[in-house]
């Protein structure tokens, strides 16, 4: 594998699982990842929700490389919709490799592979983004969760 380096903004989820990032730039993104038994389905496997989540990074990447500052920060993004075919067990070194297909001014096309340590495809993906304005990470705040409204509690 290739030197990491850092990502682009900090992901908590992506640092837990353990990825990697090994390319960003130019409207391409590549993620690693050494499948362990806490990244498994009860097949042994990759969980497709693992290789999504690979795949969801590595194309939002993928297009915030695109729209870099001279901080070399990109603005914010949302998955709008992904698709994901999954073809192959995914094993051992994985990556997760995203790329631009077409951008407008507000949104991403993007499209993603994950291959495995053979370089045989495993999944494949293609996904729309949004452009946000970049808010500072520290005014981003987390929204207090709502008290549940319990039917027929009374307290109408």
């Amino acid at each position: 594998p290739t030197m990491s380096i850092p990502f682009s903004i900090r992901i908590p989820f992506i640092e837990q699982i353990g990825c990697t990032l090994e390319r960003y730039d130019s409207g391409h993104a590549e993620i690693a990842l050494l499948v362990d038994d806490t990244h498994t389905n009860s097949f042994g496997v990759a969980h497709g929700g693992l290789l999504m989540t690979m795949l969801d990074v590595a194309m939002a990447h993928a297009a915030r490389s695109l729209r870099l500052d001279a901080k070399g920060e990109g603005p914010g993004l949302v998955t709008i919709e992904m698709k994901t075919n999954f073809m192959r067990p995914g094993l051992g070194h994985l990556r997760a490799q995203g790329s631009v297909m077409h951008s407008t001014a507000s949104l991403a096309f993007c499209e993603g592979k994950v291959l495995d340590e053979k370089g045989q495809i495993c999944t494949h993906s293609t996904a729309t983004f949004k452009f946000l304005r970049a808010v500072p990470i520290s005014r981003r705040q987390a929204l207090p969760l709502a008290e549940p409204h319990l039917q027929g509690s009374g307290s109408d």
